[in-house]
């Protein structure tokens, strides 16, 4: 039984398998080089960076719920210059792609980030984050108003030719045209989903779990929301799409690719079991094997009408 063909790319990032993890669910990549083979992933997918460095939200900033998570983080991070100096030298003893995940508070503040990192030899691609739930200024603001999405997406693919990834919101009306909007401004792939707008109150105290009030809902609970979306997503669009939500088992990743996805993310798995990737990795295999699929170009967009 021969292998089946896992490699992919999205723009000139080439990955070895389509499988990588999701932004914010594995640091920076350091965190969880003594429990997995980092050179196993497709691309290792490191938290939101902006300009300068951030403190994020007060605490409490997780919840658990009932199938996922709630989460209030607010992109602390070291900024460009910090990640630079500290995290990208670590990766030179890797032969694994780098995704960085960026954010801003202004369209410059995006096209400032892009710039920067761009132009680092080491970082395979950027994900451009329009949809964090858990900040106030810009984030949430740019993913669900067309006009303002359109206005970043041209700054960052202005300031850099390393391919980007736009990270698409949830809580849209239409998930196609912003898909579209993103291939029109030249963008390389598309992430789909980010975590979904949510709350949870304590009833004794009667006052929200998280110190932010609301949250985003990552974990199992919000699979199928994101199935939908990257099957809506890939109908509208012909650049790639790696898909996220809720993924903790190989049988997950095939479902996604089978919806239209290139590449999927493993997020909220990595905080119950760091190897969760690459078991989804060495499933994902078996699985082709078994079918007798050659490649994931083969599986992808192959759901029946």
């Amino acid at each position: 039984m021969s292998k089946p063909d896992l490699r992919v790319k999205i723009g000139s990032l080439e990955m070895k398998n389509p499988v990588t993890v999701a932004s914010g669910t594995f640091g920076y990549g350091p965190e969880y080089a003594d429990y997995v083979d980092l050179d196993r992933l497709g691309a290792v997918t490191v938290k939101g960076i902006s300009v300068e460095p951030h403190i994020g939200n007060n605490t409490p900033r997780t919840f658990e719920t009932a199938s996922g998570m709630l989460n209030a983080i607010g992109l602390p991070g070291p900024g460009a210059q910090g990640f630079i100096d500290k995290t990208i030298p670590f990766f030179e003893n890797y032969d694994v792609p780098l995704i960085v995940n960026i954010w801003g508070k202004t369209v410059e503040d995006y096209g400032r980030v892009a710039e920067i990192l761009g132009a680092q030899e080491r970082v395979g691609a950027l994900e451009v984050n329009v949809s964090c739930p858990n900040v106030k200024e810009g984030g949430a603001l740019y993913g669900t108003n067309t006009d303002l999405f359109r206005t970043v997406v041209d700054e960052v693919r202005a300031k850099t030719e390393t391919p980007i990834i736009i990270k698409l919101a949830p809580n849209v009306a239409d998930i196609k045209a912003f898909a579209k909007a993103a291939e029109e401004c030249g963008a390389d792939g598309l992430a789909i989903m980010n975590s979904y707008p949510a709350m949870a109150i304590n009833i004794e105290t009667r006052k929200p779990e998280l110190a932010n009030r609301t949250g985003g809902l990552s974990g199992p609970a919000i699979k199928p929301i994101a199935v939908k979306l990257v099957w809506e997503a890939a109908q509208a669009v012909n650049i790639p799409i790696i898909g996220m939500g809720g993924i903790t088992t190989p049988e997950d990743a095939v479902e996604f690719i089978i919806a239209g996805a290139t590449g999927v993310a493993v997020g909220t798995a990595n905080f119950t079991d760091p190897s969760s990737a690459v078991r989804v990795i060495d499933g994902l295999e078996r699985w082709m094997a078994a079918k007798g699929i050659g490649s994931v170009a083969e599986l992808r967009g192959t759901v029946e009408a």
